[in-house]
């Protein structure tokens, strides 16, 4: 294997170091909640959410598209998409 290739666990950036990154780039907080819908928007959720809602008419927010196109180019700086 080449030096220069990543490996799946050295690509993926936590939560935090996405908040971090998003705040430092573009001056928006980022949510966990926006984070995950952006990266299942790309299809890189790695796991099944246990922590549903009760009711199936709950409502969350929607994430704003400065902060989606934020989240976004964090992903591709962290090249997770």
């Amino acid at each position: 294997m080449d030096e220069l290739d990543l490996t799946s666990a050295e690509s993926k950036a936590t939560y935090e170091e996405i908040k971090d990154y998003v705040l430092k780039h573009s001056r928006l907080k980022a949510s966990n909640l926006y984070i995950a819908q952006i990266k299942q928007k790309y299809g890189i959720i790695e796991r099944a959410n246990y922590n549903l809602p009760k009711s199936e008419n709950s409502r969350q927010p929607k994430c704003p598209p400065e902060k989606e196109s934020a989240i976004r180019e964090t992903l591709e700086y962290f090249k997770m998409i």
